[in-house]
């Protein structure tokens, strides 16, 4: 039960953005284009973007949403 809750957590991590937005036209995967986001941002620095990236693991499909429509859009 417990890993029918931590798939669909991720649920929205693992879906082409443009599967889940109308705004966006991209393949690739929510968690891909917000890791891509952050490295742009960190200067290529995989360790602060880890770092930002390691609580989205834990957000709910809305709060994945949310954050994503504030970063990427």
């Amino acid at each position: 039960m417990i890993m029918a809750a931590e798939a669909e957590k991720t649920l929205v991590l693992d879906t082409p953005m443009k599967d889940v937005f109308d705004w966006s036209d991209s393949e690739d995967a929510v968690r891909d284009a917000l890791w891509n986001h952050y490295m742009e941002a960190n200067n290529h620095d995989t360790i602060k973007t880890e770092e930002q990236m390691k609580p989205v693991l834990d957000y709910t499909d809305d709060q994945v949403k949310e954050l994503a429509e504030k970063e990427l859009h």
